[in-house]
């Protein structure tokens, strides 16, 4: 067990991280980080781009604040050092939860920050609400983001939800065939 081991050990992606809910006084910082994970060429730093797929907002501040203000919604926040660097939405629905609004900063991505989330968030879920199941949509064309998700339990059901076309709030489509499917993990 040389210094180098230890040191090694101890800057892993979970290092000094904090985990809470996001309060108003989040709203800006979190629409930020969201639009910037997901839309315009900041995202595209990151892998979870959907920058050729649609144009837009991801989501606006009355979006954000909604989940926030929900009594049935929590919009878990990742910061390190202070700074806000990831955040997703977990909202119980009776024997379920689902899991939504997932963001990690685009120069963090890859590093295993998204992996260490998704286990917190599916922890405080369950000892939260007792669910037994975590629910997701994921746009249907996104193969390489949904090949995350089921390296991580997560199966694929077939059960698909339209795009809401001519909903500019969820962004400006760039092609004709995007629709959701259902995601579902089951906690042992």
């Amino acid at each position: 067990m040389g210094t180098a081991e230890t040191a090694e050990s101890a800057d892993t992606a979970d290092a000094g991280l904090t985990f809470r809910d996001a309060t108003d006084a989040d709203v800006d910082a979190l629409v930020a980080l969201i639009e910037s994970a997901y839309r315009g060429d900041t995202s595209r730093a990151g892998w979870t781009t959907e920058a050729d797929i649609l144009d837009g907002q991801r989501t606006d501040p009355e979006g954000v604040l909604a989940v926030v203000k929900s009594p049935d919604s929590r919009l878990l926040t990742v910061e390190r050092e202070g700074r806000v660097i990831a955040c997703c939405q977990l909202e119980h629905r009776g024997t379920h939860a689902y899991f939504g609004m997932f963001a990690v900063s685009p120069t963090l991505q890859g590093a295993g920050l998204g992996k260490v989330i998704i286990a917190e968030a599916e922890r405080q879920a369950r000892e939260s609400w007792g669910v037994t199941e975590m629910h997701m949509t994921v746009i249907s064309v996104r193969d390489d983001l949904i090949a995350w998700y089921e390296r991580r339990g997560y199966r694929r059901t077939g059960r698909m939800t339209p795009f809401p076309y001519g909903d500019e709030r969820f962004g400006i489509p760039q092609r004709d065939d995007l629709e959701f499917e259902l995601l579902v993990k089951e906690f042992g």
